[in-house]
């Protein structure tokens, strides 16, 4: 592995590390993937010379630089896993493995567009956030998406969903009462006067602005 490869890989640990409040670094060096990378605690104080990192006792933090590198790298590994995931189709339990090879060889041009897609997905498979990008803030279409929002899918066909976007939590768990969860398969019969869907054998009216927040993946 080369030293970019190492220095991203414990960026995006630290970042990871972070999430779940944890900012030791006994801890990070003690993650499976750290350790075959063979960072130590050389490589921790290499991230601080270079002003990518402050160490403090048994605690690191990322400097600004760092902060905009590590979310970089976070933001790849977590789209190649939906990219995998969604239009590959790899099976779940070599997505990490693969997501790890592949990320490092994304540039920021091929990783927007990859996010463009994919339809800007908010989390990855594992429901953790992808970091927002350019491309997510301007919302641009430079290629047709595969993962779209339900209004837009067109009358007869089917459509797997493969996130939701809700504005509120109870407007999530009332979605899910109905069954409308990621990974169930929807078909849009009407979008006049009132959108109709087909979920199993149950077929219901959503309002428009629900149509928003709910993201599919065309089933042939």
């Amino acid at each position: 592995m080369t030293e970019q490869k190492v220095i991203e890989e414990v960026l995006e640990f630290i970042w990871t590390q972070r999430e779940i409040g944890n900012d030791s670094i006994d801890a990070l060096l003690n993650i499976n993937e750290i350790k075959e990378a063979n960072a130590d605690r050389e490589t921790l104080k290499s991230l601080e010379h270079a002003g990518i990192a402050h160490i403090k006792g048994n605690k690191i933090t990322l400097t600004s630089k760092g902060e905009k590198m590590a979310e970089a790298t976070v933001r790849r590994h977590r789209l190649a896993e939906r990219l995998l995931t969604e239009v590959l189709e790899i099976e779940e339990k070599n997505i990490e493995e693969n997501a790890c090879s592949f990320e490092h060889s994304l540039s920021p041009l091929v990783t927007d567009s990859i996010c463009t897609l994919l339809g800007h997905p908010p989390t990855c498979p594992h429901g953790l956030p992808i970091p927002r990008g350019e491309c997510c803030k301007k919302y641009k279409v430079e290629v047709s998406p595969l993962v779209q929002p339900l209004k837009d899918m067109e009358i007869g066909h089917k459509g797997r969903i493969v996130f939701i976007m809700p504005r509120s939590h109870s407007r999530l768990d009332r979605l899910a009462s109905l069954g409308i969860v990621p990974g169930s398969i929807i078909k849009l019969h009407q979008k006049q006067p009132s959108f109709v869907i087909e979920i199993g054998e149950t077929t219901l009216a959503i309002d428009y602005d629900i149509t928003k927040e709910i993201y599919v993946r065309r089933e042939k």
